[in-house]
């Protein structure tokens, strides 16, 4: 061990370790979706950093952990954007600095049980601070929140229920410190043990007293997934086929994916009629997605449009949460050398203004979202307040059809579903296309990145509000709290020490009354 601790005395070579432990969670999450091992996957970098021999080697521990992380959880956008995939990286690893400097506080040298209680709450506090700040658009949104890895676990999906994904975060965050603790500091194993029942007793709690949603129908949803295909019209051309296909097969909506349709309706009135003539073969109303400049005012939209049998019903979802750099580059004025070295947007895309629940006909009332905006907890549990019966999410990540991208989007709509108590379909272009009921669980089989194919699923529809629809993002809130009552008592702790200090010992000024005293006299 203390070989080990010498090899890390180089600064590089810690920084590497830091790099690694930070990237190691992100097996958590698909696809290699080995979920458990989030419980523990923050423990090697924790135990680094709380070693730090001073609070700015924590904080480089920490920034370096959290680059790694950013690094390997966004790794399949390499071939998009290059050599800015890294530089993003760490530049958002600078948000882990602080939480790698709270480490070393709370649980550095030979913490007290006091000081670890304390870390039990503080760390996954500061965690979920950073959560918040990352979940900025504009930073990129909340993709890959720690809580988020535990996406098929159905206790994990009742508590995502009471406190969303961010009480996932919390939870997972403060076992991690707790294991850290029972195998670092053993003179604080009481604490450390205690934090773990309280995990223990919080899910129990939520799995017997949460609600479960009530299920009073059902819809018959499909879903079509065009796949791989290059230019408009052959991709419009096989969802015609494979809607088609759907006639007969009693569903109450169709469901195309993002991007499915590349002419603006309004400007390709054929277009519009190609699809009402499906609407009228198959009984049923078609969700699909326009990505084309607008006829009706400047710029390219993403946009869900519903079209019946009649043609246009005139319910229309403009994409508000833009992909950053892939449909938008940010301080283009700064940042536009991006689209030099990668495939970022060459034109902005143009920002909707407001959610829509849209009739889907029967009674039915969906609530579209576009792209990476299923990330966005915030955007679903609206729809849920707003009456969505279903939420529907119209994807497209063809660009890394083979990388994790694919199933780690496809599995944050089990989560939407879980917190709002709404089943949620994500249809994509090309795959991975999934269904969840209203707990967030799987309903039939995923469509894979290499098929191109119809499905229909019958899916139960729920009523009632879940807690976190009811009072929203309090984890969040309580961690913010605990954050600041953190600051104020370390505030007060550093002033106590200041008053305590011992004056300096110099020696008494001399006046010009005052001479020296002379031996011998």
């Amino acid at each position: 061990m203390k070989t080990f601790d010498h090899w890390l005395t180089s600064s590089w070579r810690r920084s590497t370790v830091a790099a690694l432990s930070g990237a190691l969670p992100v097996l958590a999450f698909p696809a290699p979706s080995l979920w458990w091992i989030a419980p523990v996957a923050l423990v090697p970098w924790i135990l680094l950093t709380r070693t730090a021999p001073t609070w700015r080697r924590a904080a480089y521990d920490g920034w370096w952990g959290g680059a790694g992380f950013m690094l390997a959880m966004h790794h399949w956008l390499m071939p998009f954007l290059h050599v800015f995939t890294l530089v993003i990286a760490v530049l958002l690893g600078v948000l882990w600095a602080p939480w790698g400097v709270l480490v070393r506080r709370f649980l550095g040298g030979g913490p007290s049980r006091g000081r670890t209680a304390a870390a039990l709450v503080v760390l996954p506090s500061g965690w979920l601070a950073i959560e918040l700040v990352r979940s900025w658009q504009g930073l990129g949104g909340p993709w890959g929140m720690i809580g988020s890895s535990q996406w098929q676990v159905e206790p994990a999906l009742r508590l995502a229920s009471v406190g969303g994904v961010w009480l996932l975060s919390f939870l997972v965050v403060a076992v991690n410190v707790a294991v850290a603790v029972l195998i670092a500091v053993r003179e604080s194993r009481v604490p450390a043990l205690a934090g773990l029942v309280a995990t223990a007793a919080v899910t129990s709690a939520a799995w017997v007293w949460s609600p479960r949603p009530d299920v009073d129908s059902r819809a018959r949803i499909a879903v079509v997934q065009a796949g791989v295909l290059d230019g408009p019209d052959r991709r419009f051309d096989r969802e015609e086929r494979l809607t088609r296909e759907l006639a007969g097969r009693d569903v109450d909506l169709i469901v195309w994916g993002e991007s499915s349709v590349g002419y603006d309706l309004e400007d390709r009135p054929d277009l519009a009629r190609r699809i009402a003539a499906l609407s009228r073969e198959t009984g049923a109303d078609i969700l699909v997605n326009v990505d084309a400049r607008r006829s009706d005012r400047p710029g390219i939209y993403k946009s869900s449009i519903l079209v019946g049998a009649d043609g246009l019903t005139g319910d229309r979802y403009d994409k508000m949460r833009l992909v950053p750099f892939g449909e938008y580059v940010p301080a283009r004025s700064l940042l536009g050398w991006a689209t030099s070295v990668g495939k970022a947007a060459g034109e902005d895309r143009r920002r909707g203004t407001e959610q829509v629940v849209m009739n889907a006909g029967q009674g039915l009332r969906i609530g579209p979202m576009v792209c990476f905006e299923t990330a966005f907890p915030d955007m679903t549990r609206h729809l849920a307040e707003d009456g969505a019966d279903i939420l529907v999410g119209q994807s497209s990540t063809s660009t890394f059809q083979h990388s994790w991208a694919p199933e780690q989007h496809a599995s944050l709509a089990a989560l939407r579903a879980a917190e709002t108590g709404r089943p949620m379909v994500h249809a994509t272009l090309t795959g991975v296309s999934a269904v969840y009921g209203p707990s967030g669980e799987r309903i039939g089989s995923w469509l894979g990145t290499d098929v191109s194919t119809n499905a229909v699923y019958d899916v139960p529809l729920a009523d009632g509000v879940t807690p976190y629809v009811r009072f929203g993002d309090w984890p969040v809130h309580l961690a913010v709290l605990v954050l600041a009552a953190m600051a104020l008592v370390e505030g007060g702790r550093a002033v106590r020490l200041r008053r305590r200090a011992p004056a300096p010992q110099t020696p008494p000024a001399r006046t010009v009354h005052e001479s020296p005293v002379r031996p011998g006299r």
